[in-house]
């Protein structure tokens, strides 16, 4: 055999063997990002339970005093009589009056994000039931939250300095102003992993 034939030969094979070599490779570390994926957030990486808060002047005006609940979180109507004039003169205990046009920018995106018109299935169970018969609504009185937090301890959030209440939901759940309220995300200050 001519010698320029099994250099083109071995060079094919070489070239052939790199190829296959570099697949392998580039396999492997796909293989390694997946496992560290999969190390690092679990089997199914949490995502928003809950449509995020995506106007400012609602996470502005609300925010300042308290977390801005996300929409999803409540029906229309219940957003309705929370944003009532006179409900907002006496707002949980506060004087929240807002400007009228202040006040219809903020419960119209509340209206259209309500828990029953949004896409998120953790909304939607919040669109059932009441929100607090006789009173503004409330989110803690949803028979969804009521139902999702009956187990946890009342000393554990009420009789805990850095929660104080069951209202203040990013004192646990580390991702709830992202609209993640995923269980294996909540973090009791001072108690430490909540394990229902």
């Amino acid at each position: 055999m001519k010698p320029s034939i099994v250099l083109a030969g071995s060079l094919a094979t070489a070239l052939l063997a790199l190829g296959a070599v570099g697949l392998a490779l580039g396999d492997d570390d796909d293989h390694d990002e997946h496992r560290h994926e999969h190390r690092s957030r679990g089997w199914v990486a949490p995502g928003e339970d809950v449509q995020p808060v995506a106007n400012a002047t609602y996470a502005e005006e609300c925010g300042a005093c308290h977390m801005a609940y996300q929409p999803g979180l409540l029906p229309g109507d219940a957003w309705q009589q929370i944003m009532a004039p006179d409900a907002l003169t006496d707002h949980y205990g506060d004087d929240a009056s807002l400007s009228p046009d202040l006040r219809q920018e903020i419960a119209g995106y509340l209206a259209a994000n309500a828990a029953e018109l949004s896409g998120k299935s953790r909304s939607h169970a919040f669109s059932v039931g009441d929100a607090g018969a006789g009173a503004l609504p409330r989110i803690t009185a949803t028979r969804y939250f009521r139902n999702e937090h009956h187990e946890i301890p009342a000393k554990l959030v009420k009789g805990n300095p850095d929660v104080g209440s069951f209202s203040n939901c990013n004192a646990c759940h580390q991702g709830a102003a992202e609209g993640v309220y995923n269980e294996h995300r909540v973090r009791i200050p001072g108690h430490g992993r909540w394990d229902d």
